[in-house]
């Protein structure tokens, strides 16, 4: 006989074993944007130095950008390495349009650029292909809006420094587990997680913590892993960070048929004018399988990064005959 004495989970464990579901599929999207509007934003801070005040323009672009990534695999996500994916899309929306998006299928990558959308989001005209010099065809099939197409492993195979294979490094794992740790640390210490029962079929846990605390302590757990990050790249400091508000924040943690279905963080509190919609939001769902484009042109990512900086390419290896 079964037992029917229903399993008694904390809070924690619920959300723990929400996310694990999540690696068991073999397919997810994820969309992330803010559910606000322009004015919450510019009033975020109330007293701007002079010339530096946010743009009504960007205002805007902030409060309607949309980051969907869609992903498929054909083994389930928590087992699956790079070579197991079998579609990757990436697409980020402005309130005008799609401005940039990705895919990959297959063995090949594919980017196409929204040009009217990202015109109207910076304001400024971009180049026309007559504009461009005759030596820049990449980046005029780019700013003409069309697709176009590179092999996934020339990205890699064309970046100066990097292997084509590149080998597991032991200290960077071991660096990465060490921050793993100090995370879960930081969550038991800082976050006050809350069971609050279930609506319309969605079961909803909250979690509460100071903001600058958080943030803080993300960013002190994170300083381990400082060392690989892209050349420039810099985790902000303890001074930089000291005049964020430490007003505490909530987060609502979705779970609908035993799996994470949203996060949505409030941030009302932060907010320098009384507003009911100021909160970053984390949908996710089921990956729409990612397609290739109908008609792409096939560029050499090294030649289109030189085309874009101005400078002279760098030797490449000679890509695949079609």
């Amino acid at each position: 006989m079964a037992c029917s004495t229903a399993e008694n989970l904390t809070a924690a464990q619920k959300i723990d074993r929400a996310v694990d579901k999540l690696g068991q599929q073999t397919s997810l999207s994820f969309e992330l944007g803010l559910d606000t509007d322009a004015a919450t934003l510019k009033a975020l801070d109330p007293d701007p130095t002079p010339g530096e005040e946010m743009p009504q323009q960007v205002a805007e672009l902030l409060a309607g950008a949309r980051v969907s990534i869609s992903v498929q695999s054909k083994k389930p996500l928590q087992d699956s390495a790079a070579t197991d994916l079998t579609g990757l899309a990436m697409k980020v929306s402005g309130p005008d349009g799609d401005l940039l998006e990705y895919r990959q299928v297959d063995d090949w990558a594919y980017l196409r650029a929204g040009v009217k959308p990202l015109e109207k989001a910076t304001g400024s005209q971009l180049p026309t292909s007559e504009e461009l010099p005759s030596n820049a065809p990449d980046l005029k099939q780019i700013l003409s809006g069309g697709w176009v197409k590179m092999p996934t492993d020339s990205l890699t195979r064309n970046t100066p420094g990097k292997q084509t294979t590149p080998s597991a490094n032991p200290s960077t794992n071991a660096r990465q587990k060490k921050v793993l740790k100090g995370l879960q640390q930081l969550v038991n210490r800082e976050v006050q997680l809350k069971d609050t029962g279930t609506k319309d079929g969605t079961d909803h846990i909250t979690a509460t913590a100071p903001f600058r605390t958080l943030l803080s302590g993300l960013v002190d757990e994170l300083r381990p892993l400082a060392a690989d990050l892209p050349q420039g790249a810099k985790l902000p400091t303890s001074k930089d960070l000291k005049d964020t508000p430490n007003k505490k924040i909530t987060a609502d943690f979705a779970i609908k048929n035993g799996a994470l279905h949203e996060v949505s963080v409030d941030l009302t509190p932060l907010a320098q004018t009384k507003t009911d919609k100021f909160a970053l939001v984390l949908r996710i769902g089921k990956g729409d399988q990612a397609t290739a484009p109908g008609q792409a042109t096939q560029v050499d990512p090294n030649a289109l990064t030189q085309q874009i900086l101005g400078g002279p390419a760098l030797p490449s290896q000679k890509e695949p005959t079609l």
